[in-house]
């Protein structure tokens, strides 16, 4: 058995990830001794740390697309289209009034001060009020103003926060990350459009990753082709009249070009906007203070508010997190 200290990234609905890598961690027998997270790594991390990640987890099989609306429960109030109430009254009924520094395990939520343009770390208080704060995506949940700041996603400034837990007693630092670039030769998620079934879109995932994995232990390579046989000598070809060169087309002017506008809504454009910012952050952060193991969730796994499909992505986050661990000898 290992002492872990966990680092959950944020990146919406690919937040549940972070409850199989969890489930992957306690069937080796390790256990959690400090956790930090941001937006839906903050909510999964307070509730590792309250002792309900499970319930949790059962609750969000049960979403629909239609309930997880209701769950943002939109607003016509200016700063977001939603205010997430009804959320955090059914995170309420999970872990009640509980505060941060009564937790059993360390934690830390991160939010970001929009008027301070600084990072704001949450390590004492109401454990609800600093997931709400930690989970306000600019743009589509309205802000949340603790003692005078107005809070945002802390994705904004910090979207993996491995410094909290540097200072841990562990035996080694399991980041998850929600950034990560395509697989290659993964298809295309149902989520973006395509008519692709999600169970088949996940498990194909699967595969490819462990082929990777498979391929790597072995050390397989690709053969080289045989030497083709000799060819023929070339006959010579009678000379070709000259022709006029051909003339490139003219230059198209953006103002002429034809408005053509992508198949997305608002808040997809916003969370994809936000989604390209967080990867750029991220890997600047690794960079900076690399965890002893990375668990790397594509960003085409879901879009970020795809919140009625938690058991493919708690799958998907198990398997993940077990190759890692296998690879790092954890």
């Amino acid at each position: 058995m290992a002492r872990v200290a966990l680092v959950l990234g944020s990146g919406g609905a690919r937040g549940y990830a972070h409850l199989g890598a969890v489930q992957e961690l306690r069937e080796r027998g390790h256990e959690v001794v400090a956790v930090s997270g941001t937006s839906m790594g903050a909510l999964v991390g307070g509730l590792v740390a309250t002792g309900r990640d499970e319930e949790f987890a059962t609750w969000a099989s049960t979403l629909t697309g239609r309930r997880v609306l209701r769950l943002a429960d939109p607003t016509w109030a200016g700063g977001g289209a939603a205010t997430a109430e009804r959320l955090m009254e059914a995170l309420d009924e999970l872990v009640g009034d509980v505060v941060i520094e009564d937790l059993p395990i360390p934690y830390t939520a991160i939010a970001t001060d929009l008027l301070a343009r600084r990072e704001v770390w949450f390590q004492r208080g109401p454990l609800l009020p600093a997931i709400r704060a930690s989970i306000a995506i600019p743009g589509l949940f309205t802000p949340s103003v603790v003692d005078g700041r107005v809070l945002v996603d802390g994705g904004l400034l910090n979207p993996l926060p491995l410094s909290p837990t540097a200072a841990a007693i562990a035996d080694f630092t399991l980041a998850v990350s929600l950034q990560g670039p395509r697989v290659p030769g993964e298809p295309e998620s149902p989520a973006r459009g395509f008519s692709v079934r999600r169970a088949e879109w996940a498990a194909d995932l699967r595969r490819r990753l462990r082929r990777g994995e498979d391929a790597a232990a072995t050390g397989a390579a690709v053969e080289p082709a045989p030497p083709s046989s000799p060819q023929p000598p070339v006959q010579p070809q009678p000379p070709v009249q000259s022709q006029p060169p051909v003339q490139p087309p003219a230059p198209v002017s953006p103002l002429d070009a034809v408005d053509v506008r992508p198949d997305m809504r608002t808040s997809e454009v916003v969370a994809m906007s936000f989604d390209a910012m967080q990867s750029l952050i991220t890997r600047y952060r690794i960079a900076a203070l690399p965890p002893d193991v990375l668990v790397t969730v594509p960003l085409g796994a879901a879009r970020t508010l795809d919140f009625h499909r938690a058991d493919e992505l708690i799958a998907l986050g198990r398997e993940l997190t077990r190759i890692a661990l296998d690879d790092a000898g954890r």
